[in-house]
């Protein structure tokens, strides 16, 4: 049993940003922007955005320089923007790093106390200001999801906050607006999605045959079009799957009674927190360590489906043999068809801090209860064979 919502109204499609001052406008007068390092200035997007707002005769305050992993004292300055100047509606234009800053923005307007005690101190989100949404890179979902993510450098934590109230209330996305997006953030973004998927779909609760179907047609799409994305960059089709798909991998859809929290994300947000490495990159080394760590005659057979049913392996073979050419394929996936380094040492992270990050990859039980129940001294093992 489970109950799906999902209140974010999607603008998808070539040219939908025409639409978006009209949108803004039904929020209020008052519009704080907030994006990133100024590639929306470099492409034209900031210009057409402005465009948009200055024709619906709104008033627009602008919080630049959001960080690719966003920290908690750029969201206090857009907290700040915000009560100074009644701010009716943030707009997030960007990644997930702008959308997760933009929401807990959104949230903390609402409130009296610190932002980051919505993390340390389990303070419910009360009322938020509406969001709106222009999506630039397929990668979070952020654009269609219930969740933000925030580090905060000062105790080298980055933790999630996940509340109905913190869905978008619209946003767009338009694939043309990931063009000009890099063949590393392509590659990092599509280790992204499809880790979403992958920490649903490996999952001890059994669920509907359909969900699993959904899927494995999304990692296959995934598969697919993020080489043809990398090689072709202003592939429309290719970057339109990427897009749509990434929205729906993590906006609850997929999960239906699968509830058992997700072991790679826990991992690679200590590694983000402490080394500050891009996100989707971290869950690219991570991942298929973690599916070696797991694999035993309990699991064979879901990585036997994996195999057989997104990747096309011969399914009459020996059941074992299927599963380990499996993590094989996701191997060749993210390091030969993507170009992602495949080790922690290439990206000069040694095992000075592994200890430390496992205890908190485990929180507060002392453990990660997903498909393969994880200790810390688990966890570490993983790490030390992600070297």
């Amino acid at each position: 049993m489970f109950t799906y919502h999902i209140p974010t109204k999607m603008y998808f499609g070539k040219g939908q940003l025409e639409n978006l001052g009209s949108v803004l406008s039904s929020f209020g007068k008052n519009v704080l922007l907030v994006y990133g390092g100024g590639s929306i200035k470099r492409t034209g997007l900031y210009d057409k955005i402005i465009e948009q707002i200055k024709s619906n005769s709104l008033n627009v305050f602008e919080l630049s320089g959001i960080e690719p992993n966003p920290k908690v004292d750029s969201v206090r300055k857009g907290i700040a923007l915000c009560k100074e100047n009644k701010i009716d509606v943030v707009l997030a234009v960007g990644g997930g790093s702008s959308m997760d800053a933009s929401k807990f923005i959104r949230a903390g307007a609402c409130v009296d106390f610190d932002v980051w005690d919505f993390i340390s101190k389990k303070e419910p989100v009360q009322d938020v200001l509406p969001l709106v949404c222009v999506l630039t890179l397929s990668a979070t979902g952020s654009e269609m999801d219930n969740t933000a993510v925030l580090n905060n450098p000062e105790t080298l934590d980055k933790c999630a906050l996940i509340d109905d109230k913190l869905f978008p209330n619209v946003s767009f996305c338009d694939p043309t607006l990931t063009y000009t997006v890099s063949p590393y953030q392509t590659a990092c973004g599509s280790a992204d999605m499809l880790s979403h998927i992958m920490e649903v779909y490996f999952n001890r609760n059994q669920d509907l045959y359909m969900l699993d179907t959904q899927m494995e047609g999304m990692m296959k799409t995934i598969i697919k079009y993020a080489p043809i994305a990398i090689r072709e960059p202003e592939n429309y089709e290719a970057r339109a799957n990427l897009m749509w798909t990434s929205s729906w991998t993590i906006n609850g859809y997929i999960f239906g009674c699968k509830k058992a929290p997700w072991s790679c994300h826990a991992m690679e947000h200590q590694l983000s927190a402490v080394y500050d490495i891009t996100h989707g990159l971290g869950l690219a080394i991570l991942t298929p360590k973690w599916m070696e760590y797991v694999l035993d005659e309990t699991t064979a057979s879901k990585f036997f489906d994996f195999g057989v049913n997104v990747f096309g392996l011969d399914a009459s073979k020996d059941m074992m043999t299927v599963a380990k050419e499996a993590i094989e394929c996701v191997k060749d996936f993210f390091y030969n068809k993507l170009g992602l380094k495949s080790t922690l040492s290439q990206i000069n992270i040694n095992s000075d801090n592994f200890e430390k990050m496992a205890k908190k990859a485990c929180g507060a039980a002392g453990f990660i209860n997903g498909w393969k129940k994880l200790t810390p001294k688990d966890v570490e093992k993983i790490y030390f064979n992600s070297l």
